[in-house]
C-alpha cells in the first residue's frame, strides 16, 4: 500500500512542487518569453517516465501504466520534437530555455534506456 501511495501520490507532488518553484524563479528573473508551458510539458513527460519506471521496478503493471507507456511512445516524441525546434532558436534567451532544450533532447536517450531497464528488471 505504501509503495502505491509513494509512486502515484508522493512522486507527482514532489514534481509539481519543483515545477512551481521553477515557475517562481522564472517570474522573479523576469525572463522574456517565459517557457512555462514548455516546462510543464517537459515535467509531465519525465514524470510519466519516472512513474512508469517505478511501477515496473517495485510494483505491478496496470492499466494506468499502459496509458503512460502509450503517451511516452506515441505522443511524447512529437511534443519533445516540437520543444526542440522551438527552443533551439531561443536557447540563448535564458538558462531555462537551454535546460528545456537539453531536457527535450534527453528524452530520446532516457526513454529507451528506462524501457529496456524496465523490461530487464521485470
Amino acid at each position: 500500500m505504501f509503495i502505491a501511495l509513494f509512486i502515484h501520490l508522493i512522486v507527482p507532488i514532489i514534481g509539481i512542487a519543483y515545477f512551481l518553484l521553477l515557475v517562481k524563479k522564472i517570474k522573479e528573473e523576469q525572463i522574456s518569453k517565459p517557457p512555462i508551458l514548455e516546462l510543464f510539458l517537459l515535467f509531465l513527460t519525465y514524470g510519466v517516465l519516472i512513474i512508469i519506471f517505478l511501477t515496473t521496478l517495485v510494483w505491478k503493471w496496470s492499466a494506468l501504466a499502459s496509458l503512460g507507456a502509450f503517451y511516452l511512445i506515441l505522443i511524447a516524441p512529437i511534443i519533445m520534437l516540437i520543444l526542440i525546434f522551438k527552443m533551439r532558436d531561443e536557447k540563448n534567451t535564458s538558462r531555462f530555455h537551454k535546460g528545456i532544450l537539453y531536457g527535450a533532447k534527453g528524452y530520446f536517450i532516457a526513454t529507451p534506456i528506462v524501457f529496456i531497464l524496465s523490461f530487464l528488471l521485470d
